[in-house]
C-alpha cells in the first residue's frame, strides 16, 4: 500500500452542538499513532478546550479499529523528525543518541501528552471498536468514560519486547493488580465484556450502534453545567493521583526506559528486535 500524501490529515475534528468528536484517521494502518497524529490530536483537544460551546469531547477511530498502538513500522513513521515541545521542557530528541534521545522524545509524545490530555477540563469519552492495543490503551485510558463495541478488544503485548508495559502505565489503577499482571504476562486480548465486568469499560454496545450510543451518552453528560463537570473530573483525577497514579507513572516510565537501554545493549535494537510482524507471530 503506498504511503499517504505528506499533507494527508491524520485526525478529523467535528462538532455537533455541545459535543466535539475527534477522529483518528489512519484506518489503513489501524490508526497507528505517529508523531503527526499525536500533535494533530493535541491540536484538536486544544480546540475543543478553547471552544466555550463544547462541553464534552468524544475520541474515536476511523475504520475497523480504534488504534493498534504506536507506529513502529508504517511508511509514515516519523519518530526521527522534530516537533515543537508542548507537554514538557525536555530538549528536542533529534541529534541526540541513545537514552538521551529516546527518553526526551517519549517524555514528550507519550507520557507527557497523555498527562496533558487527561487534564483537559471537559469530559472525554472514548468510542472503541476493534483493536485497542498498547498505545491505543493509553488514549482510551486518558478518557473519562469508555464505550466499547462488542467486537472491541484490549491488549498490551509489549512484554514480548522485554518492556514492562506502555509508557502511560495506568494498568494497576484501571484494573485489579492481578488482572493487570495477567494482561501483561500473557499479552492476551481482553474482550469488551471482560473489560466491562472489571469496570474498565462503562458500556458495551453492538458494533453498528457504537457511534449512536456514544453520542447519546455524550449528549446526556453535556446536559450538566460545564463548571460542575470540570470540578467533578478534577476531584476524581486528584483522588487517583492521591492513590499513587502520578508517582506510579513516573516510576514505571523509568523502568520502561531501563528496558529500552537493556535491549539496546543485548538485542538488535531498543524494541528487542521486534517489529509489527514479529509481534503478531509471537501473539499466535
Amino acid at each position: 500500500m503506498p504511503p499517504p500524501a505528506p499533507d494527508a490529515p491524520t485526525v478529523r475534528y467535528e462538532r455537533s452542538g455541545p459535543v466535539a468528536t475527534v477522529v483518528m484517521d489512519r484506518p489503513e494502518y489501524r490508526n497507528a499513532q505517529n508523531s503527526a497524529m499525536t500533535y494533530a490530536l493535541d491540536d484538536a483537544f486544544g480546540e475543543a478546550a478553547a471552544d466555550d460551546g463544547v462541553k464534552v469531547v468524544v475520541l474515536a477511530g476511523a475504520g475497523d479499529h480504534f488504534s493498534a498502538g504506536h507506529d513502529i513500522g508504517t511508511p509514515r513513521r516519523d519518530a526521527h523528525l522534530p516537533y515543537p515541545r508542548r507537554a514538557g521542557l525536555w530538549w528536542d530528541h533529534c541529534g541526540k543518541d541513545g537514552a538521551e534521545s529516546r527518553f526526551a522524545r517519549e517524555s514528550e509524545v507519550y507520557l507527557g501528552m497523555c498527562r496533558r490530555w487527561r487534564e483537559l477540563p471537559k469530559p472525554m469519552v472514548a468510542s472503541v471498536q476493534g483493536a485497542c492495543v498498547a498505545g491505543g490503551l493509553m488514549l482510551a485510558w486518558v478518557c473519562d468514560l469508555i464505550v466499547a463495541s462488542e467486537d472491541a478488544f484490549f491488549a498490551d503485548p509489549v512484554v514480548r519486547m522485554g518492556i514492562p508495559g506502555v509508557e502511560y502505565f495506568a494498568h494497576p489503577w484501571v484494573l485489579p493488580p492481578r488482572v493487570a499482571k495477567e494482561l501483561l504476562f500473557t499479552g492476551d486480548r481482553m474482550t469488551a465484556w471482560r473489560a466491562h465486568e472489571l469496570g474498565m469499560v462503562n458500556r458495551v454496545v453492538p458494533r453498528d450502534q457504537l457511534a449512536a450510543r456514544t453520542a447519546e451518552l455524550a449528549a446526556r453528560v453535556a446536559e450538566m453545567p460545564r463548571m460542575g463537570l470540570a470540578l467533578a473530573k478534577r476531584a476524581v483525577n486528584q483522588a487517583e493521583d492521591l492513590q499513587g497514579l502520578h508517582s506510579g507513572l513516573d516510576s514505571a516510565f523509568g523502568l520502561h526506559h531501563l528496558a529500552h537501554a537493556h535491549n539496546a545493549e543485548t538485542a538488535a535494537d531498543p524494541l528487542g528486535g521486534m517489529d509489527v510482524r514479529a509481534m503478531k507471530e509471537r501473539g499466535r
